[in-house]
């Protein structure tokens, strides 16, 4: 088994490759595998097998227990040392209880006996290849989240990709910003983001408006002299000035008094700050970017934020959706949680079905992605409560309709088959049970591609 062997190519991933000697045996199982509409390859001998397969193979291993040279036993040996998370069925003869229990121990996904019956060979053969594809899934995930070149920001959804679109653009600039988003949606992360992308060589520092005492904000932000005030024993950089040459995030900019708010609109304005009991203007270089939960514009008609630092801060305005409104996110965001929380807590990766994300993806979220991460946490943990993918709030809103939730629920078990098919109309619909101009049609309601965009 090469691990440096080119991979096999096939137009979907339900394959299985045939070791059997037995000539009239061999033809026989081929035509039931493929009837049942699998790729399938197949040699006489493991030598043969070893010289073909690698651990990119996208599907699973039948073979004979007694071979003609290496025995299926070794063949599998071989093949665990290189990829122990392909499954391997072991065929014994009638009798051979021995050598299943062997290959059982060996590590083989499940034996079969000879003769066997149609049903009983599909029904194992299904269930290994359903646990080959999430395995493989796993692993494309895991290379998706340490190639990313921005691994804070993950998803796939038409959302999560204009906001890349978005920060490559303005990024650059000096334009300051205001990120409107709910509890949870990524606002520090959407702005750390774009720090990154200016280009800046000075801090990033973060300020909570919420959570800094009315009575030292002015001292914090604009820092003082030695003697401003009588526990002033010495000068003191304030944030924004230590922030020269890189960003400000103002976090719940709505918390901020409507006093200090007007100190902020002039430094903004003007680039310059004084410091407590100092005379001189001190120029900055920084960018800012404020997020905040509330409609600002419409605190400002109700007296609570100033109109003109809301126009001021949100030269441009981004708007976070919520998770509930890009659930194709979920998959990615969910293993990239997972995987640090097993490290975190030095716990192993829990394992999850394609049922298990399909209710995931169908519940609201109200934390959003905290909520979504802290989930990720209990579930390392063994912690996690059982979940359902309705919200069962008493509130009746056009998203918490039965159709709208059925159009939801459809939509994402038909983008997770078109995945599990890598794009193939045609199996997709034999999956799920429908005609492919019925699927086809759906494709159209849904806007969904069945190409490249669905790895």
């Amino acid at each position: 088994m090469q691990d440096n062997a080119p991979p096999l190519k096939t137009t979907d991933c339900q394959k299985v490759y045939l070791v059997e000697d037995d000539p009239t045996l061999h033809l026989a199982t081929m035509q039931t595998l493929q009837l049942d509409g699998l790729d399938v390859y197949s040699a006489y001998h493991a030598e043969d097998a070893l010289a073909q397969l690698n651990r990119h193979f996208e599907g699973i291993l039948i073979t004979d227990v007694r071979l003609p040279g290496k025995s299926g036993l070794e063949l599998l040996a071989h093949i665990h040392t290189l990829d122990p998370d392909l499954p391997v069925i072991v065929v014994t003869g009638h009798g051979d209880i021995d050598m299943a229990v062997d290959a059982m121990r060996a590590g083989a996904y499940d034996f079969i006996e000879k003769p066997f019956a149609t049903e009983r060979l599909l029904g194992i053969v299904h269930r290994a290849l359903e646990k080959r594809a999430l395995v493989l899934e796993n692993r494309q995930l895991k290379i998706h989240l340490s190639s990313a070149s921005t691994p804070e920001l993950l998803g796939i959804s038409p959302d999560t990709e204009r906001l890349r679109t978005l920060i490559q653009s303005i990024g650059p600039t000096n334009a300051d910003v205001l990120i409107n988003g709910q509890t949870g949606t990524g606002k520090e992360v959407t702005a750390r983001q774009l720090h990154a992308a200016s280009g800046r060589k000075g801090q990033f520092v973060a300020i909570n408006c919420a959570a800094m005492p009315e009575t030292i904000f002015e001292s914090e932000m604009f820092g003082h002299e030695a003697g401003a005030f009588t526990s002033a024993q010495k000068k003191r950089i304030g944030k924004l000035e230590y922030a020269n040459g890189g960003t400000v995030f103002l976090d719940e900019i709505e918390s901020m008094p409507l006093n200090l708010q007007v100190k902020l609109l002039r430094v903004l304005q003007e680039r310059k700050l004084e410091r407590l009991g100092g005379n001189e203007a001190i120029a900055i270089d920084c960018r800012f970017i404020a997020a905040s939960k509330e409609d600002l514009l419409q605190l400002s008609a109700q007296g609570k934020f100033r109109e003109d630092l809301y126009y001021r801060i949100s030269v441009i305005s981004i708007d976070l959706p919520r998770l509930a409104d890009k659930r194709e996110d979920i998959p990615l965001l969910f293993a990239h949680f997972v995987r640090h929380a097993a490290i975190r807590y030095q716990r192993p990766e829990p394992v999850w079905s394609r049922e298990d994300m399909a209710i995931w993806q169908m519940r609201e979220w109200p934390g959003n992605i905290r909520e979504l991460r802290n989930f990720a946490d209990r579930l390392v943990l063994g912690v996690a409560e059982n979940t359902h993918p309705v919200n069962t709030a008493n509130t009746c809103t056009q998203d918490q309709t039965l159709p709208h939730k059925l159009d939801v629920y459809e939509r994402l078990l038909i983008h997770t088959m078109l995945q599990h098919c890598h794009g193939n109309v045609a199996h997709c619909a034999e999956h799920l049970g429908i005609p492919k101009k019925t699927l086809y049609d759906k494709l159209k309601k849904y806007d969904l591609s069945t190409g490249r965009d669905l790895h």
